[in-house]
């Protein structure tokens, strides 16, 4: 998957080619917002704009009732499904996050988020990524607010179409509506998704589910979980890059393998008619047996649809659920690099048209540093226009003469993680998306300068030329 565009406004454009916003002015305003936040990514939003006609429009275009952000993200979606065409089999990664904007005690139209004395906005995104870890774009995206708790506490229990776990039953079905076959879906989600319900949802034949277990659930038999993972016999061994996660340090670890098919029940409270769904799904077992000292050993117990008849299909069950992450990175970037938590405007409304803008552009980011580490070796034309990668290179490399031809991908993407601060350092691995969002500040200025700088040379070029002859 390659996009050759050339600048930002010309992505931007492609990328929103079928946004409906009922007004071409919107859509050319959305266009401009998502390029300049493209340029730079953890600008405010009159820093990303530039003069002060670009930074009202942007928060005219963010106060607007006319605008959808449904239709932002359809747009977004729609380009995103053009990108999953050349994949056999797509992973679908999603988790739920929360903006907060407590800071922001003007902004209206929040709630209550986990913690009671916070407010802002849930968010549950489902990002496509290919096997091999390169994100592709969101498909699907809810915002909600939560109500104000009852302090009645014998307050009905909400059915399951009113609760907050509904998310992964909408999303799973706007999933297989949106996608179109033959396009394989595998649904990989955390342990919030570990609902008896979302294993007996209606499922085409071209979708799979991979969710890590939480609830100590009993089995069809009598057995619990725990049980019938412990007496799981070990298949083999295979080593895992576990990434980071706050505090923690990317690290390796080899784990044990382990797999059976099971029949899960109904839970408490869940409606037991005699015909009651025992979906069958197979379960992974992976442990950790002998983590370094003072680590937390890995374990994982994950449900899946897909089969598990061999070594190799249990190795890529796991694989698959490692990739999950991504989709934390994602919100990540979301948050962090976009800046989605500083943004003061006004209404809930408005804060959730920024963040269906804002979110191409974290996903943008997130695609240029995994795109760049699995096909390293295309021309990095197909993301930098030509004076952008020479003003880079010669700027890294403190020379004025640029190369005939463009660097790799993976080559210029170093480049601009080293404007950002990343060291390049052998051992220091391969940059990540931090260190390029910095970079990219640096580089929209440098290139700008270049620009300049060839201007004046060409005009005095010709000057001459002309008094000459």
């Amino acid at each position: 998957m390659t996009l050759s565009l050339r600048t930002a406004q010309e992505w931007a454009a492609t990328e929103l080619a079928t946004a409906s916003l009922g007004d071409a002015r919107l859509t050319k305003r959305l266009i401009r917002i998502v390029a300049d936040k493209l340029v730079k990514p953890t600008a405010s939003i009159p820093q990303a704009s530039g003069d002060w006609a670009a930074t009202k429009a942007a928060y005219r275009f963010f106060a607007s009732k006319q605008v959808s952000a449904d239709a932002i993200r359809a747009a977004h979606a729609h380009a995103t499904v053009q990108r999953l065409e050349h994949h056999h089999t797509v992973l679908v990664l999603q988790d739920t996050t929360e903006l907060n904007y407590s800071a922001h005690p003007n902004t209206t139209g929040l709630g209550p988020l986990d913690n009671a004395l916070c407010w802002g906005l849930k968010v549950h995104s489902a990002l496509a990524a290919t096997t091999d870890g390169v994100p592709l774009g969101l498909l699907h995206q809810a915002v909600w607010t939560r109500d104000i708790p009852s302090p009645d506490k014998k307050a009905r229990k909400r059915p399951q179409n009113e609760r907050e776990s509904q998310r992964w039953l909408t999303t799973l079905a706007e999933l297989q509506a949106r996608v179109p076959a033959p396009t394989r879906l595998v649904v990989v989600a955390d342990r919030e998704a570990d609902i008896y319900p979302l294993f007996i949802a209606p499922r085409d034949e071209r979708t799979e589910l991979l969710v890590r277990a939480t609830y100590d659930r009993i089995l069809l038999g009598g057995k619990k979980l725990e049980q019938v993972a412990s007496e799981v016999s070990w298949q083999g061994e295979r080593t895992v890059v576990i990434p980071p996660n706050g505090s923690r340090l990317e690290r390796t670890a080899t784990v044990s393998i382990g797999w059976t098919s099971v029949q899960l029940l109904p839970p408490q409270g869940f409606p037991k008619p005699a015909s009651a769904p025992r979906p069958q799904v197979q379960l992974v077992v992976v442990e950790e047996r002998e983590p370094p000292a003072g680590v937390k050993p890995l374990r994982w117990l994950l449900w899946t649809t897909l089969a598990v008849d061999s070594w190799e299909q249990a190795v890529e069950v796991v694989e698959f659920y490692r990739l999950r992450w991504l989709i934390e990175r994602y919100h990540y970037v979301l948050k962090s690099g976009c800046g989605l938590e500083k943004l003061q405007l006004e209404s809930g409304e408005g804060l959730e048209r920024a963040l269906a803008a804002y979110g191409i552009v974290a996903w943008r980011l997130l695609w240029l540093t995994y795109e760049a580490r699995k096909r390293p070796d295309e021309p990095c034309s197909v993301v930098f226009a030509e004076h952008e990668w020479q003003a880079l290179y010669c700027t890294v490399h403190r020379t004025t003469v640029a190369p005939a031809e463009p660097p790799s991908l993976r080559e210029a993407t170093r480049l601009v993680a080293r404007l950002g601060g990343f060291l390049a350092r052998k051992g220091d691995g391969e940059p990540g998306v931090k260190t390029i969002w910095r970079g990219l500040i640096r580089l929209d200025d440098i290139a700008a300068g270049w620009l300049a700088a060839r201007a004046a040379y060409e005009f005095e070029r010709d000057r001459q030329l002309m008094g000459n002859g």
